[in-house]
């Protein structure tokens, strides 16, 4: 199975510039999974939810969306996306999985992350592994990544392959996904973003560094912080599917749940 990310720089608020921009990347790509940042059409930093409110759309009406799921007819492949999501008066900092077939699933970023408490509302769908080819797929974004809950609760759904649309600000995220992959013995591709947004309410810049980790927490490729980069790489999904650590220990069938009780409190 062939999957991989795509590095870049969005530009704030410029969506059908940014939409222009991943069709144009990823025209001739061979793949059959390739994830994007969070938010790469919309950019991140926003002055407030008013401004959101300019930006997201209901993905089941939106250009954006038929744009790239024109794309995944034309190349054959799926696409994992960060999206900023309208549903009624709710507004979600969103990743959706689409394929040849258009939209197939939606995740809402359930840990917001700083000031996105005041642009966005909670994500409100459980964690959950979806068919893609050959391989079972979860996602998260971004701030996800800093509680093992959600990338652990996906290895239990099944997921082989963990996407992770990311705008990572700080240092170490990257370095603490090759613990992820190791604890639950699944792949992970974290696609993240460079450059910064330049606001009149301040400037973020983001770390880039975009990686393909493998089960046992074998980095496979990690791109430069700042620096456009498509890359695809080839993968045996079935890897992920066995949990042995040792011929005595199974990652997830030796857990011991009835002990983590206060995990739910």
């Amino acid at each position: 199975m062939k999957i991989g990310y795509y590095q870049f720089r969005p530009r704030f608020g410029r969506v059908n510039q940014n939409v222009s921009k991943v069709i144009q990347a990823l025209r001739q790509a061979s793949a059959d999974l390739i994830v994007l940042p969070e938010l790469p059409f919309s950019g991140y930093y926003f002055r407030d939810r008013d401004e959101v409110k300019t930006l997201a759309e209901d993905p089941h009406r939106s250009t954006t969306v038929e744009s790239l799921a024109a794309l995944c007819r034309e190349r054959n492949f799926y696409l994992v996306t960060g999206f900023a999501e309208k549903q009624k008066d709710k507004y979600f900092n969103s990743a959706l999985l689409l394929g040849p077939e258009g939209l197939a699933h939606t995740y809402r970023k359930l840990h917001l992350f700083n000031e996105e408490k005041s642009w966005f509302d909670p994500g409100d769908i459980p964690l959950t592994a979806q068919e893609v080819r050959r391989a079972k797929i979860g996602m998260m974004i971004c701030f996800d990544w800093i509680f093992p809950e959600v990338a652990r609760t996906l290895a239990l759904a099944g997921a082989d392959i963990i996407c992770h649309p990311s705008n990572l600000v700080l240092s170490y995220c990257q370095q603490s996904m090759l613990a992820r992959c190791t604890e639950n013995a699944v792949f992970a591709v974290t696609a993240n973003r460079f450059g910064a947004d330049k606001r009149p309410h301040g400037e973020l810049r983001f770390t880039g560094k975009s990686q393909v980790v493998a089960p046992k927490g074998k980095l496979l490729h990690r791109a430069y912080s700042q620096k456009e980069e498509l890359y695809i790489t080839e993968i045996d999904p079935g890897l992920a599917r066995d949990k042995m650590m040792t011929p005595r220990n199974d990652l997830l069938q030796d857990r011991r749940p009835q002990f983590y009780k206060p995990l739910l409190r």
